[in-house]
């Protein structure tokens, strides 16, 4: 069985991608950064619609990093966005492992395979590609040459960073698209209970 489904916001975010231009990505975190390096926790809650707690507590687990002078760059954006379109269909602890798994330590950048504002915008192309085009059978075949095609310009800085990319977008990719349908199904469910 083959369900599609489009999903109106940004991953990651409270934000219709209509209101926003239709851009996810690179471009929409680019659109939030045009003016500013940097964007405060006040900006975070409203893009992402994550309670200072949250964030604070994802911080002193050491899952996000500490912002600088009280503001988080576009790579540390970008990672709670990760966290955050997660956060519904897999537990907290097994988020943390797929992303040290990426990118090593959240404090040390030395140990990065990939910026996570471009793993983001990775991850929002292969859900764009996958969403919006009815021809692509729903296969985890398709999965993988969409993600070959979306990472072609990846250039490994270690020997295996390659394939350690395209197993943990595929894992996110299907864990999203898991919790677009689970959200769906609580819809349809919560109109019967109401109904």
């Amino acid at each position: 069985m083959i369900i599609r489904i489009n999903e109106k916001n940004i991953p990651g975010t409270v934000l219709d991608r209509k209101a926003m231009g239709n851009v996810t990505g690179l471009d929409f975190l680019n659109k939030i950064f045009y003016i500013s390096d940097g964007i405060m926790l006040t900006q975070i809650r409203e893009v992402a619609g994550i309670d200072g707690t949250t964030l604070q507590n994802w911080t002193k687990r050491g899952w996000v990093e500490n912002p600088k002078s009280k503001k988080y760059n576009i790579d540390q954006l970008a990672h709670i966005l990760i966290i955050n379109m997660l956060r519904s269909c897999m537990r907290l602890d097994r988020i943390a492992f797929l992303v040290s798994y990426i990118n090593g330590r959240v404090y040390d950048r030395s140990d990065d395979i990939i910026r996570d504002s471009i793993l983001y915008d990775y991850i929002c192309r292969l859900l764009d590609r996958l969403m919006s085009d009815e021809d692509l059978p729903g296969s985890k075949e398709t999965l993988r040459l969409c993600i070959c095609e979306v990472i072609s310009d990846y250039e490994e800085k270690i020997p295996g960073a390659k394939n350690r990319l395209t197993t943990a977008l595929e894992i996110i990719v299907i864990a999203y698209y898991a919790s677009l349908i689970k959200g769906q199904s609580d819809a349809m469910l919560e109109m019967l209970i109401n109904g």
